[in-house]
């Protein structure tokens, strides 16, 4: 075959066209499809399109094309060559802009989306500022109403204020046409009407607290409306045929007194509250807000804060005036029992003044008369006489020291002494007594007890004498035994004393001292009543032994000054009895050897001393104690001087006057400045006599003036016969009176 030399024709064949159409319309149709689904989306995300039906119309008519393009595909046949190329140019030409169309879709909607979203994001920020706006608004202006009513409302504390200025504050704020409050009565029972804005109904009118609508107000923190025909509702006149306006109804907590704790706040009461009915204006179509509401609610927190403020200055000034007046009464109460203190010091100094003066006369006389010839029976009569009236001296002393001791006006005069001849000196006292009853009385002191310590050694002495002349008193046979020892803790068994323990210290030590009988014994029910005044056992022969009952009571109170503790141990009646007591007294420091006077009241040389001649000036305003005096000092061989004022005293007072002895209580210029001027007349020493005070009273505050004044001595009447010779021998001795008092 000879080889064709044809050229390729320059257009496509006929097949190759159809591919061509076929590929177009599926191509026309995919992009027909897809862009009224781009068109839905669009519209579904774009809310604010105003023309959603024309797209929808539109996206039906382009997907009916499409349609008929996917049809087409089908549907191909034959046509003339120039048909054919140019239905495939305008198909390829509609696929490539279809398609593009789509693809531009793509990236252009989500473009259209976002400038339509940011719009719609604006409208909803800016109607969202308008509500926050408005709503801020309306808290500003609740706000300022509630600061105006707190500030009406808390700008008193009472209560009736309180109450009638929320009403009034409430209305105008709101333009309430009646406001009301309803109060519980005391029952709790019932709801009074107790306060209204309008006062169009009379107060005091009473509705019952179990109502469903009050209790539905009272389960409830916020406010509640209510029916306007319900009774708490019903506090206006009817308004004819105007329809009622919207009713509110608050509970406001209540605090009553039962809520006040003893050392605590009071807390509010959740069972007991107050009613507030709040109106709007009748035939209104006014409705109550949100923030009106808030307002009410608030309101009624606050009148309850208030009202508990109220409450509680009301129960303040009310515990004020309650203790105001207690105040006054016990100020009152104090007062007379000074006053009654001060009478009874009075009295006493009194009684204790003018019955010492007959009482020296009557020992003074007495023991003047047994230095005489006197028969038995006679002298038996005399020492009675004596003794009873030393019982008398010495009941006295007890009187005026459980006196002091009660009002505090006795203390304790410390001092350095002689601890160990405190016990001789007590023992030697009593054995001749106790040999009398043909008593044996023995005395153990310790060897590690202190021989000096320091103390009240007046006081330590007498609690002594008192509690071994008890044992003296109550034993009719037997023995008395006195020991003294340093006080251990174990040595503490009173088990009625649980507070009383012993301290230890260096610069103290604590003495015990135990004096055990074996007399009379005391009912264990009946030791605690020992220490009390004027108390005294039942048991056999105690009302017949003597005593005034006040001795251990005396004791007690001594010991407790010097803190210590006293107790009785008795296993009953007849079994005998120990009297124990411990005591603090402080250490000296050091040794102190005996280079102190301490003199015996009734030494060997004091019964013999002379004093045949001695010079010496009685001053003393009463008669009788001023010539008893003058027979005491005779006596003893004194040259007596007597005078009967201080006046006079001093003009007779002279050098060759050894001893002046001058009563306490003088009229006229006192003892005190007699003293004083008797020093200024007689400059130098050896040439000034001894001045000695006589007293009626035994407080440390006289002696403390005589020896400011310059007194050498005090002596404390009344005074034997032995006692004034122990006090010249004093006297003469050492220049001083030791034994003071």
């Amino acid at each position: 075959m000879e080889s064709c030399n044809c050229i390729e024709p320059q257009w496509p064949a006929d097949e190759l066209l159809m591919k061509y159409q076929y590929i177009s319309d599926f191509f026309i149709a995919v992009a027909y499809f897809s862009i009224p689904l781009e068109l839905i989306y669009f519209v579904k995300k774009s809310s604010v399109f105003p023309y959603r039906w024309v797209l929808v119309q539109f996206g039906a008519f382009i997907v009916l094309c499409g349609a008929t393009h996917f049809i087409n595909l089908w549907t191909f046949y034959m046509h003339t060559r120039t048909v054919a190329v140019v239905m495939t140019l305008a198909k390829v030409l509609t696929a490539v802009v279809s398609c593009a169309t789509a693809l531009m879709l793509v990236h252009i909607i989500p473009d259209l989306l976002s400038v339509k979203t940011r719009e719609l994001f604006l409208k909803n920020k800016a109607a969202e500022l308008d509500r926050e706006m408005g709503l801020i608004r309306t808290q500003e202006e609740t706000g300022r109403h509630v600061r105006m009513l707190t500030h009406e409302i808390r700008s008193t504390l009472d209560r009736h204020t309180i109450l009638k200025t929320t009403l009034i504050e409430l209305g105008r704020t709101l333009a309430l046409e009646e406001c009301a409050l309803w109060m519980p009565t005391r029952t709790g029972l019932e709801l009074q009407l107790a306060y209204t804005l309008r006062q169009q109904n009379p107060v005091g009118y009473t509705v019952p607290i179990q109502l469903p609508v009050i209790n539905q107000v009272f389960r409830s923190n916020h406010a509640v409306k209510i029916s306007p025909n319900c009774p708490v509702a019903r506090i206006r006149p009817l308004a004819g045929k105007y329809m009622p306006g919207d009713v509110v109804a608050v509970r406001v907590p209540l605090l009553h007194l039962s809520n006040f704790q003893i050392n605590d706040w009071p807390e509010l009461s959740t069972k007991r509250y107050a009613l507030m009915v709040l109106m709007l204006p009748s035939d209104s179509a006014r409705q109550w807000h949100v923030h009106e509401l808030e307002l009410v609610e608030v309101v009624a927190d606050q009148v309850a804060v208030a009202l508990s403020h109220a409450a509680i200055l009301e129960e303040s000034m009310r515990a004020r005036d309650l203790l105001m007046d207690q105040n006054v009464a016990l100020d009152l109460a104090r007062r007379e029992a000074e006053t009654a203190i001060r009478a009874r010091n009075d009295f006493l100094a009194v009684m204790n003044h003018e019955m010492r003066t007959p009482m020296h006369a009557i020992v003074a006389l007495s023991s003047l008369l047994l230095e005489t010839e006197l028969t038995p029976e006679q002298r038996l009569m005399v020492e009675t006489i004596l003794k009873s009236s030393n019982l008398l001296a010495t009941l006295i002393n007890d009187v005026l020291d459980l006196s002091r001791l009660e009002d505090g006006s006795l203390q304790l005069e410390l001092g350095t002494f002689n601890l160990h001849a405190v016990f001789k000196e007590v023992f030697n006292l009593i054995k001749p007594i106790a040999s009398v009853k043909k008593l044996l009385v023995t005395l153990n002191i310790a060897p590690d007890l202190p021989e000096y310590a320091v103390g009240d050694e007046k006081r330590l002495m007498q609690t002594l004498l008192n509690v071994v002349g008890n044992a003296v008193k109550f034993s009719k046979e037997g023995s008395i035994s006195i020991t003294a020892f340093l006080a251990k803790s174990e040595s503490l068994r009173d088990s009625r004393a649980p507070d009383f323990f012993l301290v230890p210290s260096d610069n103290h030590f604590y003495l015990h001292v135990q004096v055990k009988d074996s007399g009379l014994g005391v009912n264990p029910q009946d030791i605690p009543k020992l220490f009390t005044k004027f108390a005294q056992t039942q048991s056999l022969g105690t009302r017949n032994s003597g005593g005034s009952g006040l001795g251990l009571a005396i004791c007690k109170r001594f010991v407790n000054l010097m803190g210590g503790h006293i107790w009785i141990e008795s296993e009953g009646l007849g079994k005998g009895c120990t009297a124990i007591f411990i005591v603090k007294l402080g250490m000296t420091g050091h040794s102190i050897k005996s280079n102190l006077p301490l003199v015996s009241k009734m030494s060997a040389n004091h019964v013999h001393a002379n004093f045949t001649g001695l010079k010496v000036l009685v001053m003393e305003d009463n008669g009788v104690s001023r010539m008893v005096t003058k027979g005491l000092l005779m006596h003893l061989g004194c040259d007596v001087t007597t005078v009967s004022s201080s006046d006079e005293c001093l003009r007779v007072v002279s050098q060759d006057h050894k001893v002046v002895f001058m009563d306490v209580c003088m009229p006229g210029i006192s003892c005190y400045e007699v003293a004083v001027r008797i020093h200024e007349k007689f400059t130098r020493r050896h040439e000034r006599p001894l001045i000695v005070a006589l007293t009626s009273t035994t407080d440390k505050i006289t002696k403390d003036n005589c020896m400011r004044a310059g007194m050498d001595g005090v002596v404390l009447k009344p005074v034997s016969l032995d006692k004034m010779r122990c006090v010249l021998s004093d006297l003469l001795e050492h220049g001083v009176l030791l034994e003071a008092i």
